[in-house]
């Protein structure tokens, strides 16, 4: 008898395809805040802002158009609230990191998993117990550890990237509600699409304001180049992080997300000169071991649940 496609050593082994191009994925991912950063000496956040999910989404189009998949029109409104949060998560983070170490911003971004556990709760409906509502707490204290000190040395540029965990928490609570009846890579194109037509409305607003963050300049030869190669590694990114999560659960490549703090060091060392204090590695900790307890105890409930015989 012939085994069944997709099952046994044949299910393991894309399974550990998943999880191998999520790691690969998350190691690159800070290559385009590194990007971005580089970028933010001489043009405006929101310009930057623009410029990746403006050829992001050139790029994604005809990927979905050649490889045949759906792109819907439903869920307008829904799409266009998770681009809007999208474009803003993105937004405050290069403003951010005109100011902030590549590695420090990232681990203040860290808490955005255990603040997605909240809306989670809040607005879908989900239960947490007291013990992930605890591991929340201890891993907002995290990013208050990381925060003193940068708020000591770069002052209030050193809460931008928690809202920009906020916001992106909310682009994944939305995402959730909407995932069930999109491909996940239309989503990501939708939610790109939105992002850009709302920064260029922002973008063009703080040409006629003046406005720092917002004002944009014509970009030179290099400065157009980085623009398309970070749109391109987004593009990238997203289709192999939507490749690994139809070849592996969502729960086992979860933690891999944690994976990014060892490359945005390396990029902040190599690039920069910045490498993180005592302090920020110690708040990173707190948030990072958080973050893998709520994943733990989601994984052991969720085993809990399986278990339970369908009467019940």
């Amino acid at each position: 008898m012939s085994t069944p496609p997709n099952t046994g050593a044949g299910r393991r082994s894309e399974v550990e395809i998943g999880m191998g191009l999520m790691a690969l994925t998350m190691l690159a991912a800070p290559g385009m805040d590194a990007i971005a950063k580089l970028l933010g000496e001489t043009l405006a956040p929101g310009q930057i802002a623009w410029g990746r999910f403006g050829f992001q989404t050139l790029l994604l189009l005809p990927f979905m158009l050649a490889t045949g998949r759906r792109v819907r029109t439903g869920q307008a409104a829904v799409h266009a609230a998770r681009g809007a949060l999208l474009g803003t998560a993105l937004l405050l983070l290069i403003w951010a990191l005109q100011y902030l170490p590549l590695a420090n911003a990232l681990a203040i971004f860290f808490v955005e998993p255990l603040i997605l556990t909240l809306f989670s709760a809040l607005f879908l409906g989900e239960r947490i117990g007291g013990r992930r509502l605890a591991a929340v707490v201890v891993g907002l204290a995290g990013a208050l550890v990381v925060i003193r000190p940068n708020w000591a040395a770069f002052g209030w540029g050193a809460v931008l990237p928690l809202g920009t965990a906020i916001c992106f928490a909310g682009y994944l609570t939305l995402t959730r509600h909407a995932v069930a009846s999109e491909d996940p890579l239309a989503l990501q194109l939708w939610a790109g699409l939105f992002a850009a037509l709302l920064l260029t409305a922002a973008v063009l607003a703080g040409a006629g304001l003046a406005l720092p963050v917002l004002d944009p300049v014509w970009p030179d030869g290099r400065e157009w180049s980085l623009l398309v190669t970070l749109g391109l590694f987004s593009a990238v990114t997203h289709v192999l992080i939507a490749t690994a999560f139809r070849l592996a659960p969502a729960g086992i490549l979860a933690p891999f997300q944690y994976i990014e703090i060892v490359s945005a060091t390396a990029l902040g060392v190599l690039l920069f000169g910045d490498f993180p204090d005592a302090i920020t590695w110690a708040g990173t900790a707190l948030i990072i071991g958080s973050g893998l307890y709520v994943y733990a105890r989601e994984r052991k409930l969720a085993r809990g649940l399986r278990s339970v015989p369908q009467a019940e």
